[in-house]
């Protein structure tokens, strides 16, 4: 499987490491009245979804970059891959 790298092109997937899943980066606010449930939430209740899925992946064997893969996970056709930190920054500016 080739994961389109933004920066350095198509890349094995065996240089990366697969981290989880997407939603990770949606991580809640530890301050809010809600925090311990919502962090219950965060750490123990996923989605185990047969098609479409974002995915968190680490380029452990190249420039140690993290991205967000949204892959199929049914065909394995990766349909979309982009930095995690620019993913991050878009989702604090409200854009998702």
């Amino acid at each position: 499987m080739l994961i389109p790298h933004p920066l350095l092109g198509a890349r094995d997937a065996q240089e990366f490491t697969y981290l989880g899943d997407g939603s990770l980066l949606d991580r809640p606010d530890g301050m809010a009245n809600d925090a311990a449930q919502a962090f219950y939430e965060y750490t123990y209740l996923r989605d185990n979804p047969a098609g479409v899925h974002r995915e968190l992946w680490f380029h452990e064997q190249g420039d140690r970059s993290w991205l967000v893969v949204t892959r199929n996970t049914v065909t394995h056709e990766i349909l979309s891959a982009e930095l995690a930190r620019d993913m991050a920054l878009r989702t604090r500016k409200g854009d998702k």
